[in-house]
């Protein structure tokens, strides 16, 4: 299993990275790869490479597909000895990873015919590596330039991006050594995690598809041995979150303006934070006494907010412009941006939400058996938490209608709380049960979002009218409908008051939470 960090180096940051590298004895190889997959890439959609490699005067074919976390993967390689004079590059044979688990993933998505292969893409980099020791362990930083090259199946010309990356692997030691070292390479230079491989990248030049839909959540994946004590439960809660934040981030730092990957980001980071808040208690007594979780609450608060001005000029004015606009509204004229408003990449490559990425993407790794809460006191504590949720989800409905805006904007934090919370834990009850819970809270969730954008609108209308007088009728049409809007919320609530907690029953056949986990 293969553990590494990979982050992205802008170009103005590179000889200065590079300097740093050359601070210790360094190696500098030539790579020059080819990757392989199937004609309907069978591969690549279920996350496996194949590759040949020529690494400086020998080739290596290596088989690689996804870990069980963000860092980890599954890696195996095979020596294929030095190239030969005179002599062509090998063919690829997936034989030599047979008797390996990602030989096994390879064999069940080929097949026992097997599919046969042909070249896709291939990549030439120049890589600099250099070992060192950081806090018990040993990691080897490896800079990588280059270009990754693709010829299209029509004949178009050849399709080239560049390679600037650095990537650091644990060779041996704790992860939380390489973690802090990742931390401190990244807020040396700037640097941002990047999800998007080598492999990857040269896929998308295939296809001439530079952007990729947005990462929308996913459960948590628990392994088949039972309930998960604290540490375990929790890592596994983290992981899934990450999942959804880290490759919306990535493309967002790359440069990517998407609102769907902005909006999917918002809600990972909304999810972390749950997480964080209300099952840091699971990490244990080690990681409590240095304040785990409160610690990147900051950072990624600031970005929520800064993501979610962006989200409000645009999406949330957008759809409301267009209700006033069917209403019969006058033309508006939106004031300017403000100057200095950073973009949502700017916000993604903060040194502070890069550092806490990393913090907890090193946590989300690190399988060191931890001192925490078992099973049983895991799971009371989160069933202690639902249980007031929900109390607090039933009481809502009834006062609904007397609460100040700021009431209700709370009544609506609490609701996506309960939701996100009964999301993480729903693979260990069975998702018959969970799933007819979350369907009952949805209604709900829609109706105080929907009251929730058209305030936010309101008061975004009442800025404008210093700059454009014809905002007061959006502001005037948005407040008369507001009481209609209030009792759609409290209906809504009323009706979530009979969804039944499932968290109250036993728990499913932990022999099935791998899979219906993934």
């Amino acid at each position: 299993m293969e553990i590494e960090f990979k982050f992205h180096i802008p170009a103005d940051r590179l000889p200065a990275v590079e300097a740093a590298l050359r601070e210790g004895r360094t190696r500098r190889t030539r790579l020059q790869a080819r990757y392989f997959d199937t004609a309907d890439h069978a591969l690549a959609a279920q996350g496996i490479v194949l590759r040949l490699r020529k690494e400086g005067p020998r080739w290596v074919q290596t088989a690689k597909a996804a870990g069980r976390g963000v860092l980890q993967r599954l890696e195996h390689n095979v020596d294929l000895g030095p190239a030969k004079a005179g002599a062509g590059a090998p063919e690829p044979d997936v034989q030599r990873h047979a008797g390996t688990p990602v030989g096994e993933r390879l064999a069940e998505v080929l097949g026992a015919a097997g599919k046969p292969l042909q070249p896709t893409y291939g990549t030439d980099i120049w890589r600099l590596t250099r070992k060192v020791e950081h806090q018990g362990c040993t990691a080897e930083l490896a800079l990588d330039l280059g270009e990754i090259r693709a010829h299209p199946s029509d004949g178009q010309a050849p399709r080239v991006a560049t390679v600037r990356e650095l990537e650091l692997e644990l060779l041996a030691g704790p992860v939380h050594g390489l973690t802090a070292l990742a931390q401190q390479w990244a807020a040396a230079h700037g640097l941002w995690f990047s999800t998007v491989s080598k492999a990857e990248a040269g896929l998308r030049l295939l296809h001439g598809k530079p952007q990729v839909p947005a990462v929308k959540a996913r459960p948590p994946a628990y392994a088949a041995t039972g309930a998960p004590a604290g540490p375990a439960l929790l890592r596994a809660v983290v992981a899934a979150c990450l999942a959804q934040i880290l490759p919306n981030a990535s493309e967002i730092a790359a440069g990517s303006e998407d609102a769907d990957q902005i909006h999917q980001l918002r809600i990972g980071l909304r999810r972390l934070r749950t997480a964080l808040r209300t099952l840091a208690p699971l990490a244990g007594p080690a990681a409590e006494g240095a304040a785990w979780g409160q610690a990147w609450e900051p950072a990624l608060v600031s970005a929520f907010r800064a993501l979610g001005e962006l989200r409000d000029g645009e999406e949330v004015m957008g759809a409301v412009q267009s209700q006033l606009q069917a209403a019969g509204a006058p033309p508006l004229d939106p004031p300017a941006p403000a100057a200095n408003a950073p973009s949502a990449a700017e916000v993604v490559r903060a040194p502070a939400l890069q550092a806490a990425l990393v913090a907890l993407i090193g946590f989300s790794a690190d399988e060191d058996e931890a001192q925490g809460p078992d099973a049983e006191a895991a799971l009371g504590h989160v069933r202690e938490r639902l249980d007031k949720l929900h109390r607090q989800l039933r009481r809502a409905g009834r006062r609904f209608t007397g609460l100040t805006p700021e009431e209700r904007h709370s009544v609506r934090k609490r609701l996506k709380r309960l939701r996100y919370l009964a999301e993480f834990v729903a693979p260990l009850f069975g998702d018959k049960k969970s799933e007819r819970y979350l369907e009952a809270l949805r209604p709900a969730q829609d109706a105080l979002g929907h009251y929730n954008d058209e305030v936010v609108a309101q008061a975004m209308l009442r800025q404008w009218t210093a700059h454009d007088s014809a905002a007061w009728f959006g502001v005037g049409w948005l407040k008369a409908h507001e009481a209609e809007r209030v009792q759609a919320c409290a209906r809504a609530l009323t009706a979530a008051r009979d969804a039944r907690p499932f968290w109250r029953d036993a728990l499913k056949n932990t022999g099935q939470n791998d899979r219906n986990g993934r």
